[in-house]
């Protein structure tokens, strides 16, 4: 049950672009179509799971031992950007259609701040689910927020890429071109979003 919780939260309650404003350049940057918003959902979502697992376990078995906590942020930057150059090379070597498919997202997750945050969230806040004393998260816990967070931001993501195709085709006031409708529609996607709130 507790894990259905946190999927739950993660995805709806709390997701990380709509009420945590969490890697909002790349949300607004790359959702001008929905197949490189598909993309990247996809790349973030790898990075997002495997780059929580590598700092949970660098957290709980290198930096917490030996009270180095206050290196938590500077060792999760470098944490994410190798595993970022790693699978940047592994699927070059392994798949090369997938690596052209994700070519051009895979740098942009480096500097991607959700990842970052989910990796910090992880080792850090308090989570409480229905009633449950609150408790740092064990590694099948983070594993589950993780993806799910991922899958939040997809979720998102898509959505979002699928609103503004479908405003380009349509008759925009001249104010309100590019930017400014983006930015009211996310708006109005956070409001929606909001309604998730009180399910958990």
């Amino acid at each position: 049950m507790e894990y259905l919780l946190i999927i739950i939260s993660a995805i709806f309650v709390n997701n990380i672009l709509l009420s945590q404003f969490l890697g909002i350049c790349p949300f607004l940057g790359v959702s001008n179509k929905l197949s490189t918003a598909t993309g990247m959902s996809g790349a973030v979502c790898f990075v997002i799971t495997l780059a929580t697992i590598v700092t949970y376990l660098i957290n709980k078995y290198l930096l917490l031992p030996f009270g180095l906590e206050f290196l938590q942020t500077i060792a999760f930057i470098l944490v994410i950007a190798a595993l970022v150059q790693i699978v940047e090379i592994v699927l070059k070597k392994i798949s090369p259609s997938l690596y052209q498919a994700l070519g051009i997202f895979l740098p942009l997750i480096t500097t991607n701040c959700a990842v970052l945050g989910v990796a910090i969230t992880v080792v850090t806040k308090e989570f409480s689910y229905g009633g449950a004393e609150a408790h740092l998260l064990n590694l099948g816990e983070a594993v589950v927020y993780a993806l799910a967070t991922s899958v939040g931001y997809g979720i998102a993501m898509i959505l979002f890429a699928g609103l503004r195709e479908h405003l380009a085709g349509n008759q925009v006031p001249q104010a309100f071109k590019g930017l400014p409708i983006a930015l009211i529609t996310v708006g109005i996607m956070a409001m929606a979003f909001l309604g998730f709130s009180g399910i958990v």
